[in-house]
């Protein structure tokens, strides 16, 4: 079995952890192979007996790989979503952040994890990203999010109108702040701050959020997922920004932009007693009596 860690910040206080990683991950016979960001990091603090398997990018991957296992947050699993893309690898998410909606599992389940990786119990479930589509290159060949693609005003305070067709007739101009496009999977991220709905990972579905949006009438909007979404943005100022999960690109009114469904998707693992219903009660306290 071989394994890909992934880290992209980590503190003093995590050094522990990260160490016990290493340590289960040796005495269960597994194979390792690191980010090289990563080792450079923990080199001055591990005692390497000699240079491990290395990669920098989805290219230098080895193909082999059993498991991708993504030390950190939130943001660091939607960085590791850009490294297996469409190769099928199965990620885990260890949370060394603070939310971590996507890396469920607390760093105190660690050893379970691992056992779990090497004994096969497991859930492996399977969630759909958005694809964009641009009259001109945008984000390379990583032009796909988990979460969400997100459209904003970048210099001025003015809002901004962002027309919105589905599957080519016009839905809405919408005046706001921004737009959000959301997978089921990113229904629990950005596009929940700004009030749209909690919709299951398995539902075939985006979700179309505005950001402070003017007309007060103006809601969250579920759509099937066989749907394609094109947008044509105007404002006062020259540039705007189109984000996908943590990327952006700065865009003017002349890019034309579209998202789908990809054609490929993400495989998370999870121990079998980790399911959406109980993170959901334990991220967000659903359903608690704040009475008691």
């Amino acid at each position: 079995m071989l394994i890909a860690l992934y880290n992209r910040n980590f503190e003093e206080k995590d050094l522990p952890l990260l160490q016990h990683t290493f340590d289960l991950l040796c005495q269960n016979n597994v194979g390792v192979v690191i980010y090289k960001d990563f080792y450079e990091r923990l080199a001055p603090h591990f005692p390497f007996s000699e240079t491990p398997k290395l990669f920098t990018s989805s290219v230098d991957l080895p193909v082999h790989t059993s498991f991708f296992l993504s030390l950190g947050g939130d943001g660091t699993m939607l960085d590791a979503v850009c490294f297996v893309a469409g190769s099928g690898i199965p990620i885990m998410g260890i949370n060394l952040g603070r939310l971590g909606f996507l890396a469920a599992i607390p760093k105190d389940e660690i050893d379970l994890a691992i056992r779990s990786l090497c004994s096969g119990s497991f859930q492996v479930e399977q969630r759909s990203l958005l694809h964009l589509d641009a009259n001109i290159p945008l984000f390379g060949e990583a032009n796909f999010a988990l979460n969400e693609l997100a459209i904003h005003r970048k210099d001025s305070s003015s809002m901004i109108k962002i027309h919105t067709f589905l599957n080519g007739a016009f839905l809405n101009t919408y005046w706001a702040d921004g737009l959000i496009v959301a997978t089921p999977t990113g229904s629990t991220g950005y596009s929940l701050s700004c009030n749209g709905p909690l919709v299951f990972p398995q539902a075939s579905s985006f979700v179309i959020t505005p950001v402070a949006p003017h007309n007060l009438n103006i809601r969250s909007l579920v759509v099937p997922d066989d749907s394609v979404i094109s947008f044509e943005v105007e404002g006062r100022a020259d540039q705007y920004l189109c984000t996908l999960d943590s990327r952006m690109e700065a865009i003017t009114s002349e890019v034309q932009l579209a998202v789908r469904k990809e054609d490929f998707s993400i495989s998370l693992v999870r121990p079998n007693d980790h399911n959406f219903l109980n993170t959901i009660r334990q991220k967000l306290f659903w359903g608690i009596d704040s009475r008691n």
